[in-house]
């Protein structure tokens, strides 16, 4: 790999940076090429760890970059056997564990690796599995506290494209009496489909530790694909190739990520962010990452034992989104975290108050950044060496051209943008598949600007620094904690009881996870229910917990466009005034507030306090859990 030209702080650096060639920026075609380029230079080197429950002494596994190489090439050979070839399905349904790090590689090695999420439901699974025409499933083994096995059991009943299931016993990270008592309380194992059923880690075993096949050396060749929001129903599929997800792991290393650094990484490697830009961009590097407990950030007391984790592990790149930020506030630093160099977040908007007290308590820098699943993740990132802007998700990354434009209805470009200008972004670069970004054709249909930049679905604007700032989604995703949910599954769910004529869902501002759910509703004419009656009918028809509605309101008529379609921004506005008028509320400041659209910020909270005694620096800190960009305004003076 091109060794970097030095700092990334500036769009000119930038411009310096492409005067290389992106070809020349690394030579391997594939990801398990690299894998082997990296096993050579660093052989003994800890590549990744992971320990099953989240005390600091805990028992841990770890793998050097010999063993991942001679693991991802056992498993690749392991799915040749088992009849996966290039452009076969290899899916995985895993909580965070070595073998799900093993698997990403050897199944795009074999043919390519589709990582699904647990938290689905077994019917949307099973619909997965056969849009993917999964070959092998990797997955659990039956294991107490979870119902992974029995979820993919049940996934492969409806999927009889899927010939063999490869489990995984995580026992094996168990230290005694934990590991003596697993067996006699493991659930037994549900049944219901022909797949052949094999022990991961016997099978793998029985293999050779060199590639027994020949790699196409092609590096356009799909390596993975990964499913992107789908609470209910069937999710959207994105195919990824080998130089995409090479691209985003050396855009990690090269501006972020060095042999020496260790990544401390509680996200799911079933999401892109764990998967390119910390693993891959370890796998670049030579870097260590590490993984604590199954579910990560949501597992039993990895939050109250994260800085003495810090410590342990000596990480120097902490990897947290919003909602992780906030809990970790929460807690005490009860350890020496002054090992740690960065914090890098995505995934949704880091209010400013929270991005302020997370650096004077921790002394960390946090680097905000943006990526999505149709462009292989990353995009870009608030520069390590250059000025942090907080609120805004940083410059665009080498060989990333990142446009600013309007389309009309055909999808054609009619005009790009200024400076701080908003329109939709639109993205090229390495990981960007003109044409084919999804699985299924169809859904490529006006998905790209001149056929060349990915519509991303989000609003915002470029200022004079070549800063990205976003103020908007156009395609309307809620992002709750990092999770997207389409809330056209709640207005199809919702709009199936008998009563309601429209309805209307939106995020609303959440101090804890950015923004959950609401849902705004007409009744049919004489129609009648309750908020009460529409919630439990909620919680029966959204199949996801993190789908349900936290806020449900009957309204007399939805606001709507000329044209009888429901007008979300007049919600959002509602929601953020409600929000932020309940909150001044319970902290005792009585303010009117009005919500206004502004051309670089978005959604803007005016706030005007009915005493001028009320100082603004007290609002600010009120309303500063929020994302939402607030102003304040002078009180009326108070009268004779």
């Amino acid at each position: 790999m091109v060794s970097e030209s030095g700092a990334f702080a500036t769009r000119m650096d930038k411009a310096r940076w492409e005067e290389v060639p992106v070809s020349e920026r690394w030579s391997a075609k594939s990801v398990y090429e690299q894998v082997s380029r990296t096993a050579s230079t660093y052989p003994r080197r800890p590549a990744v760890s992971f320990q099953i429950t989240s005390g600091p002494t805990d028992k841990a596994i770890t793998l050097t970059w010999a063993e991942v190489r001679a693991q991802a090439a056992q498993t690749a050979n392991l799915l040749r056997e088992l009849g996966v070839h290039e452009g076969d399905s290899v899916a995985y349904l895993l909580p965070n564990c070595n073998e799900a790090a093993i698997t990403l590689i050897a199944g795009a090695t074999a043919g390519k690796v589709c990582p699904l999420n647990p938290l689905l439901d077994a019917e949307s699974l099973g619909a997965l599995l056969r849009e993917l025409d999964a070959k092998v499933l990797v997955t659990l083994a039956p294991f107490p506290k979870t119902d992974v096995a029995d979820k993919a059991a049940a996934a492969v009943a409806l999927a009889p494209n899927v010939k063999a299931v490869l489990e995984v016993d995580l026992k094996r990270y168990l230290s005694p009496p934990l590991s003596w008592i697993v067996p006699l309380i493991r659930p037994r194992r549900a049944g219901g489909h022909k797949a052949k059923v094999l022990d991961f880690h016997t099978e793998v075993a029985r293999r050779s530790a060199e590639l027994t096949f020949a790699e196409s050396g092609d590096e356009s060749q799909i390596g993975a694909c990964f499913h992107t929001g789908g609470t209910t129903g069937m999710p959207k599929v994105a195919q990824h190739s080998h130089v995409g997800m090479l691209y985003n792991g050396w855009c990690s290393a090269a501006m972020m990520v060095r042999e020496s650094d260790v990544l401390l990484c509680p996200l799911p490697m079933f999401h892109v962010f764990a998967a390119y830009p910390i693993w891959m961009a370890c796998i670049m590097s030579g870097a260590h990452m590490v993984m604590p407990t199954p579910a990560g950030y949501r597992g039993d007391g990895v939050f109250d034992n994260f800085w003495k984790l810090v410590e342990r592990w000596k990480a120097t790149l902490m990897i947290v989104v919003p909602t992780a930020a906030g809990a970790l506030m929460q807690r005490k630093i009860d350890a020496d975290v002054s090992s740690v160099k960065y914090a890098l977040c995505g995934s949704s908007p880091l209010p400013k108050a929270l991005f302020e007290r997370f650096e004077q308590a921790t002394g960390v820098k946090i680097l905000e950044g943006y990526g999505m699943t149709e462009a292989t993740c990353l995009v870009s990132c608030n520069p390590r060496d250059g000025v942090q802007k907080v609120g805004s998700v940083g410059l665009p990354f080498p060989y990333t051209d990142v446009r600013i434009l309007h389309m009309d209805a055909s999808g054609a470009v009619t005009k790009e943008c200024g400076v701080d200008e908003i329109g939709e972004i639109c993205v090229s670069n390495p990981g960007v598949r003109p044409g084919a970004t999804y699985l299924e054709a169809a859904r490529n249909v006006n998905l790209y600007a001149d056929e060349k930049w990915l519509r991303t679905g989000d609003l915002g604007r470029i200022d004079a620094d070549g800063y990205i700032w976003i103020t908007g989604r156009a395609k309307d995703l809620i992002i709750r904690g990092g999770h997207n949910i389409d809330p056209a599954e709640i207005e199809e769910a919702l709009a199936r009881h008998p009563s309601v004529a429209f309805v209307g869902a939106i995020g609303q501002p959440d101090a804890h996870s950015g923004e959950v759910p609401a849902a705004y509703v007409e009744l049919a004419a004489g129609a009648q229910t309750t908020v009460e009656e529409l919630h439990a009918w909620a919680v029966e028809h959204v199949n996801e917990r993190a789908a349900h509605p936290r806020y449900i309101e009957l309204m007399s008529e939805i606001p709507k466009t000329a044209v009888g379609k429901i007008f979300k921004p007049d919600l959002r506005k509602s929601a953020i005034r409600r929000i932020h008028g309940e909150a001044l509320a319970a902290a005792g400041i009585e303010a009117s507030i009005e919500v206004v659209e502004d051309k670089k910020l978005g959604l803007v909270s005016v706030v005007t306090p009915a005493s001028p005694n009320v100082a603004e620096a007290r609002i600010r800190e009120v309303l500063g859990v929020f994302p939402q960009p607030v102003r304040v305004t002078s009180a009326a003076p108070a009268m004779a």
